[in-house]
């Protein structure tokens, strides 16, 4: 595109607007308007910058009118302000296009403040510099409405599966002409050992479109799990509609897959559809993902089972779940432990994606052993604590007993109710492990002082001698300091490095505290110190007096007699 004066011919201006526009699919108003500010440019040059003048072209006929303005100030306006070269604000130089008053009346006796002079100036013709600036000018502001279109197209298309053309291939990274724009797919969404060449067709997934300063960013990917799940909608009619769902997907790109579907009717078997006869529809999908394996699961709303689905083709015999740092043991059985973990642990990998937890395997043999071991290591706890034989021990651990706690402080009964004791043995074994707990709390209490742990730290509700020594260990030594922390110093937390999840030990990592009551024991903490109010305990309501009625009086005076007279009968 040339401009060489605003005298040529009209309508070959506009057809070259039309044509600019067509190419860059922008509206013909926006080059017009480039065209515009590039005459409007030249003028300046021409005629100078203090000039306020604006240009015109009619969008029917193209007709280019050149005008400056003149509009009258008072004569003590000011304009600002600017920074000087020492630092220092000075006034700012008078605008263009802008008349005093006192001068505007020495040719003009009717001027007023505000009055706007127009005056239109003749053709001129462009220069060598000139015509360089305005196509500058013109190109610029086409490229800038070209990006803005771009990003306006696609910004809604996110998460959509688009069709192109491979237009260049940089360092692994592949650039795609969409017709309409241009995609970029790094390296590390494509799917590893897939090559493209010049002029291939490629099918790709839109995960994000950013708008930066070197135009609209539109991000491309083959890995991602969006495009396998937009892959199943485009071959499963029942995905399409809504009919079946597809809850979440896990892929390790070009070699396996896991998708979990669920199914709104009760009478369509969601896994059944989405394999089609003989496979017919997943294979499409296999075909397009060069080869990757892909399970399709059931998903479930109870996450136990979920879990158990999503470790398929193995089998699980238990499932162990810590919801709280959503993590969960499941115990397989001892042949099925490297079908579980699969090929460098991707089975398991990719069931943890699907179903956001962290799975932890374990065989049989393996959970047996561990229960063996806990079992051992509480008989020998209590052979210790409460002085009694191997057999004796056994047995409390056997109905369930896990610590000297346990013993000592529950109903009696319980106790002489296991097979060979009596109550004088209950309550001599109760009597030993109260014993053997003072002197316990004797050496903790000892280990405190030592510490330097204050009293009124143990004066905290919910503070026991065992969490005051790990308090102390902790250099928490006061109440003032447990009321520094919070709930994550004393339970622990999770930390990304080298970008694993990594667990960080609290102070009381081994009390297995639950958050709220980490956070209340932090708050009674700060309660004593003062720093906050403690909330007021709730009025407890008064009981309504409930007037029997003479039925239910009746019939309680009935059921007495029944009882006595029963009494009676068994005297």
């Amino acid at each position: 595109m040339s401009l060489t004066g605003i005298s040529a011919n009209r309508l070959e201006l506009l057809q070259i607007a039309e044509a600019v526009a067509r190419e860059k699919s922008i509206d013909k108003e926006i080059v017009i308007e480039a065209i515009e500010e590039a005459i409007q440019k030249g003028a300046r040059a021409r005629y100078g910058a203090e000039h306020d003048i604006r240009v015109h072209i009619d969008p029917k006929t193209g007709e280019t009118t050149v005008k400056r303005f003149v509009t009258v100030v008072e004569d003590d306006a000011a304009f600002g302000t600017t920074v000087g070269e020492d630092g220092e604000e000075v006034p700012a130089e008078e605008p263009a296009g802008v008349l005093r008053l006192s001068d505007a009346k020495r040719t003009d006796k009717d001027a007023f403040v505000g009055k706007t002079y127009e005056e239109i100036l003749p053709p001129f013709e462009f220069g060598r510099v000139q015509t360089q600036m305005a196509r500058q000018v013109v190109t610029g502001k086409v490229r800038e409405a070209e990006r803005e279109r771009q990003f306006e197209e696609f910004k809604d298309r996110v998460g959509e599966i688009v069709n192109g053309t491979v237009k260049r291939v940089e360092y692994g990274n592949v650039v795609v002409d969409l017709g309409r724009g241009e995609g970029i797919m790094r390296r590390d969404q494509s799917i590893p050992r897939e090559n493209f060449n010049l002029g291939d067709r490629i099918r790709c997934y839109i995960y994000d479109v950013r708008r930066e300063t070197k135009g609209p960013q539109i991000l491309l990917s083959r890995a991602h799990g969006g495009f396998m799940a937009k892959l199943f909608a485009q071959e499963v009619p029942e995905v399409y509609d809504g009919v079946i769902e597809i809850r979440a997907v896990a892929r390790d790109p070009g070699s396996r897959a896991k998708m979990a579907v669920v199914s709104n009717d009760s009478s369509i078997d969601p896994v059944g559809a989405c394999v089609g006869m003989r496979g017919s529809r997943v294979q499409a999908v296999v075909a397009e993902l060069q080869g990757e394996k892909i399970d399709i699961i059931q998903w479930s709303p109870d996450e136990a089972t979920f879990i158990v689905n999503g470790l398929a083709p193995a089998e699980v015999s238990k499932v162990v779940m810590d919801e709280e740092d959503e993590r969960v043991e499941v115990v397989v059985p001892d042949e099925q432990l490297s079908l579980a973990i699969g090929r460098r642990g991707q089975n398991v990998r990719l069931a943890s994606q699907l179903t956001g937890w962290q799975i932890d395997i374990m065989t049989e043999s393996q959970e047996s052993e561990r229960r063996q071991r806990e079992f051992t290591e509480r008989t020998a706890l209590f052979q210790e604590a409460l002085d009694v034989d191997e057999v004796i021990a056994q047995l409390l651990v056997t109905e369930g007993f896990a610590t000297v706690e346990d013993v000592a402080y529950v109903d009696p009964s319980e106790i002489a109710a296991i097979e060979g004791f009596d109550e004088d043995t209950g309550e001599e074994i109760q009597a030993r492990a109260r014993d053997y707990l003072d002197k316990e709390a004797a050496e903790y209490d000892g280990k405190r002082r030592e510490l330097g742990v204050e009293d009124g730290l143990l004066e905290i509700e919910g503070v026991t001698l065992p969490m005051a020594v790990a308090l102390g260990e902790g250099d928490v030594k006061s109440v003032e300091d447990l009321a520094g922390l919070v709930p994550d110093d004393l339970r622990g937390w999770f930390e990304s490095k080298n970008g694993e999840r990594v667990r960080e030990p609290g102070i009381l990592e081994s009390f297995n505290l639950e958050p709220q009551d980490a956070e209340l024991l932090i708050m009674r903490a700060r309660i004593a110190m003062g720093w906050v109010e403690a909330p007021p305990e709730p009025e407890p309501e008064p009981e309504a007096e409930v007037e029997a009625e003479p039925e239910a009086i009746e019939n309680t005076e009935a059921f007495a007699e029944a009882e006595m007279e029963g009494e009676a009968r068994d005297a």
